[in-house]
């Protein structure tokens, strides 16, 4: 299993909506708006890295409102 946060930056207003979008779907685990230079935090978990990238390209981008994002994997060191 391989977990990541994913550091999201969104359009002015639209972190809540982007927030309570992204919770829906399946692989993540959390998705809270916040303050500072990134406007969602997300944390979300697949089989590999592979369904992990398959997550945040297509359907984590493409919720609308989303302007970047910056994808963390969690290591265990």
């Amino acid at each position: 299993m391989v977990q990541a946060y994913i550091l999201i930056q969104t359009e002015v207003g639209k972190a809540a909506a982007v927030a309570q979008e992204i919770s829906g779907i399946p692989g993540v685990t959390q998705a809270e708006d916040v303050t500072g230079p990134y406007d969602v935090i997300v944390r979300a978990e697949a089989n590999n890295v592979d369904e992990l990238g398959k997550l945040v390209v297509a359907q984590i981008q493409g919720v609308e409102g989303i302007t970047r994002t910056l994808t963390c994997p969690i290591v265990h060191i």
